[in-house]
């Protein structure tokens, strides 16, 4: 089953695409750990990304999509996957299509403007590991410190309000239209995101499943 999650910033993608890979077996691939990764390794995709993901910004579609490309050609991707974080844009989803790859179907988490900038100014973020987490929903046991390495945990620049503020921005004027692009497909289903992650998590299964 190849899937894909649609959702502003701090929907909860991430925590959704958790749960399938562990209900269904299938990776998790999200665009945005693979371009972070790219541009701490300073590869020449990743210095590219960088300007434009430190602004808020969208990463031009041939960076994204050759690290892409690359990721799903890996093993693990053979019985499918999730995309999260990919497309982001109509022409991304257009260029998807014309690599030969099928979605069955893309679950969308809705939830409003207001409680998503809640949720990013509140996110914090491994510098060692990556790990997520949240100063009210998720906090570390110490604070400033990661459960799991040990490492500092410290705000992204795009979960800054401001930046906020223009992702969410961003995301409405280039990323909402997918819902009609993939809706016109009868792929499309929306998950309305709750207030216990768990919630969310039945609904999305459930959608799985429809």
């Amino acid at each position: 089953m190849n899937l894909i999650l649609l959702g502003a910033p701090g929907a909860g993608k991430g925590t959704q695409a958790e749960v399938i890979c562990n209900a269904k077996g299938i990776p998790a691939i999200s665009t945005g750990n693979i371009l972070r990764e790219a541009v701490k390794n300073g590869t020449p995709c990743g210095l590219e990304a960088k300007s434009y993901m430190e602004s808020g910004a969208l990463v031009p579609d041939e960076v994204v999509i050759g690290i892409l490309k690359d990721r799903i050609a890996q093993d693990d991707c053979k019985n499918g996957f999730i995309l999260d974080g990919f497309p982001r844009t109509v022409p991304q989803a257009e260029a998807l299509d014309k690599m030969g790859i099928t979605i069955d179907k893309v679950i969308e988490i809705y939830v409003p403007d207001k409680k998503i900038a809640q949720r990013l100014s509140g996110r914090r973020v491994c510098e060692g590991c990556g790990n997520s987490y949240h100063v009210d929903f998720k906090p570390t046991k110490v604070e400033g410190v990661c459960d799991a390495c040990g490492a500092k945990v410290v705000i992204r620049k795009d979960d800054e309000p401001a930046t906020v503020l223009d992702r969410l921005k961003v995301y409405h004027e280039k990323t909402a239209p997918l819902r009609d692009f993939y809706s016109a497909q009868g792929k499309l289903t929306t998950v309305i995101g709750q207030e216990e992650v768990s919630d969310t998590s039945r609904l999305t299964l459930e959608a799985l499943e429809a």
